[in-house]
C-alpha cells in the first residue's frame, strides 16, 4: 500500500517543477511540435494525470495496465465489448449487482449475446452451464448484495480449461483485501466511485489487465468509443488513494463491530457479513479468508417478524447518522434496501433476494 501511494504521486517528480504532490493537467489537448516524439497529444488518446492513476491501480491489482473509465458501468461495458461479440454466451453471478444485470440484460437484447445466471457458489452448476459458444464469466466475491462467496481460483481454473475469460468486480473489497488477478481473474473491474476514491465526490470506474491482448483491445476501446476518465475525475481518484488502505481498515473495523452487534440483536433475524472470527466453523467463510485478507466493510442484514419489509421501511425513515444512498465505500456510512434501490431494476422474480434486506456500507466514524 505504501508503493501505490507513491506511485499516485510519481508524476510530481517528472513535471519538470519536483511538486510535492501530483498536478492537474486540466487540458484538452496538448501542444506538439514534433508530433513524431509526444507522449499526449490529445486528452481522449491519453493524459497525464489519468496515466498516473492507471498505473497506480495496476499497481495495486498486481496487473500490467489497467485502464480508467468515466464510471464502473463504463468499465464493465469495456469489459463486455472486449470478451464477447455478437452470438457469444455469457455466464453472470445470480447474485449480482443491479447495474451490471441491467447491462447483461440490455445486452442479450441489443447486441446479439446469449447471458445465463447463475450461482457461481456451486462449481459443478457453473461447469453445467459452458457452452461451446461461451466466452467470458462475469463473477463477484462477495456477491453484492448477499455477501455469498465464489471460489475465485476453482472458477478460474474452470475458465482457463476452457479458454474462457474470467472478470471479477473487486469493488466490494478493493485490492487492499483482495488481488482477483493473482487467483487466475483475467479482467479485474473496480468502481473508483467506492473505496477506491471513497470521498462520494466522483464517479469513475476501471479494467486491469495481464495478457498483453486484452490490455490492447481495452485500450482500443477507451479510446475509440471515447469513455476515458476526465483528468479532474482522475486526479480526485489517485488523492483518494494515497488514504485508501488506512480507510479500508478503519472502516472494516467498524464494520465488523456493527455485524457483530446486529448478530446478537432481537430484532435482526440473518445478518450477511463475513467474521474472520466464523473461519472454524463456516466453509463460506474459510473459502473467503483463503483468498482474501478482510471481510470488508459492507454488510447486509434482514430485520425479524412477519412485517419485516415494514420494520426496513421505518428504519430508513428513523436513522440520522447513516446516509440514505444507493453506493458504498465511502468515509461516511450509507444504508439501502437493495430491492427498492441498488437493485430495484432486476425483475423481482429474478431478484433473489428478500424485500426487507437492508444492505450497509460502514463509513470511518468512531464507533
Amino acid at each position: 500500500m505504501t508503493a501505490a501511494a507513491a506511485a499516485a504521486d510519481l508524476m510530481g517528480e517528472e513535471d519538470g517543477y519536483a511538486a510535492a504532490a501530483s498536478p492537474l493537467y486540466q487540458t484538452a489537448t496538448f501542444v506538439n511540435l514534433n508530433h513524431a516524439d509526444a507522449l499526449y497529444d490529445y486528452t481522449r488518446s491519453g493524459n497525464p494525470t489519468r496515466h498516473l492513476v492507471e498505473q497506480a491501480v495496476a499497481q495495486l491489482e498486481g496487473a500490467d495496465r489497467a485502464f480508467a473509465f468515466t464510471s464502473g458501468m463504463a468499465a464493465l461495458t469495456a469489459v463486455l465489448r472486449t470478451v464477447s461479440q455478437p452470438g457469444s454466451h455469457v455466464i453472470a453471478s445470480a447474485d449480482l449487482y443491479g447495474g451490471t444485470h441491467r447491462l447483461l440484460r440490455h445486452a442479450a437484447r441489443h447486441a446479439g449475446l446469449t447471458v445465463d445466471f447463475v450461482d457461481l457458489t456451486q462449481i459443478d452448476a457453473v461447469a453445467s452451464a459452458f457452452r461451446p459458444d461461451t466466452t467470458a464469466v462475469f463473477a463477484e466475491s462477495p456477491t453484492n448484495p448477499l455477501m455469498q462467496v465464489v471460489d475465485l481460483q476453482a472458477l478460474a481454473d474452470l475458465c482457463r480449461a476452457r479458454n474462457v475469460r474470467l472478470c471479477v468486480d473487486n469493488s466490494l473489497l478493493s485490492p487492499v483485501l483482495m488481488q482477483p488477478h493473482n487467483l487466475g481473474a483475467d479482467l479485474v473491474v473496480n468502481s473508483a466511485t467506492k473505496f477506491l476514491n471513497g470521498h462520494s465526490d466522483t464517479m469513475a470506474g476501471f479494467v486491469s489487465a495481464r495478457d498483453p491482448a486484452l490490455c490492447e483491445r481495452l485500450a482500443f476501446v477507451q479510446n475509440a468509443e471515447g469513455a476515458g476518465l476526465a483528468p479532474f475525475d482522475a486526479w480526485l481518484v489517485q488523492r483518494g488513494l494515497k488514504t485508501l488502505f488506512q480507510r479500508q481498515q478503519l472502516a472494516q473495523a467498524n464494520a465488523t463491530v456493527l455485524a457483530r452487534f446486529l448478530r446478537g440483536h432481537p430484532l435482526v433475524e440473518q445478518v450477511h457479513y463475513l467474521d474472520r472470527a466464523d473461519v472454524h466453523h463456516s466453509p463460506q467463510a474459510q473459502t473467503h479468508f483463503n483468498q482474501a485478507s478482510g471481510g470488508g466493510a459492507v454488510l447486509s442484514f434482514l430485520p425479524r417478524g412477519p412485517d419485516a419489509t415494514a420494520i426496513a421501511r421505518r428504519l430508513l425513515d428513523a436513522v440520522r447518522l447513516f446516509k440514505i444512498s444507493v453506493s458504498f465505500g465511502s468515509v461516511h456510512s450509507q444504508l439501502e434496501m437493495p430491492a427498492l434501490h441498488s437493485h430495484a431494476s432486476i425483475p423481482e422474480e429474478e431478484r433473489h433476494l428478500p424485500a426487507a434486506l437492508l444492505r450497509v456500507s460502514v463509513g470511518t466514524e468512531d464507533v
